[in-house]
């Protein structure tokens, strides 16, 4: 899709909001959907988010998927997840939802489009993950190859942030190509197997 690498070289959404307590520069999902609007009129394609609810063990996850449709009707769609906390503070619970749903949807964006958010406080944030994963990373997969990943991810119902966090990457961008191809492809056969 030729469209979406277009969008991605072209895209500026600039960090325009302002974190007190951190004291951090950052992009809301808004912000992109924003920087988004003109180039999707320039390229004849459209961007569309939905959510699901989705539950893992007792806890409630929402599953934003960012999906860019071309004038052919050709898709490419990342999904993100973002945690439900089972409370925050000064929040009802409608409340609590908008804000995991605008927190997934920002991220899904950010891996359909290839937008680095290295600098944003959520990415310095080590979580206690390995550091490696917070320095730049350099893009490295073709469209195409990103494409075959994408589409063996949804295949394989493989939860994404999980298969980012295996590779410690921050995008599908980022990914070993011939392993991750390999793995999801094991696992697609083999799911197919359990099938019959």
């Amino acid at each position: 899709m030729l469209e979406l690498l277009k969008i991605q070289t072209e895209l500026k959404a600039p960090k325009t909001q302002f974190n007190k307590f951190g004291g951090y520069q950052y992009r809301s999902c808004e912000d992109i959907v924003e920087a988004l609007k003109p180039l999707q009129e320039k390229y004849k394609c459209v961007v569309l988010l939905n959510d699901e609810l989705v539950i893992i063990g007792d806890r409630y996850y929402i599953k934003a998927t960012a999906t860019i449709v071309n004038e052919k009707g050709d898709k490419l769609s990342v999904s993100a997840l973002a945690r439900e906390p089972e409370n925050k503070k000064g929040m009802d619970e409608s409340q609590i939802t908008g804000s995991s749903s605008s927190y997934a949807r920002k991220y899904a964006l950010n891996g359909l489009f290839a937008i680095d958010d290295t600098k944003d406080a959520d990415a310095t944030n080590t979580h206690d993950k390995e550091p490696s994963k917070n320095q730049k990373q350099t893009p490295t997969l073709t469209l195409e190859q990103k494409r075959d990943i994408t589409e063996l991810l949804e295949a394989t119902n493989t939860d994404l942030n999980k298969f980012l966090d295996f590779f410690k990457v921050y995008s599908i961008d980022n990914v070993p190509y011939d392993k991750a191809f390999s793995m999801l492809t094991k696992k697609l056969n083999q799911n197919k197997g359990e099938a019959k």
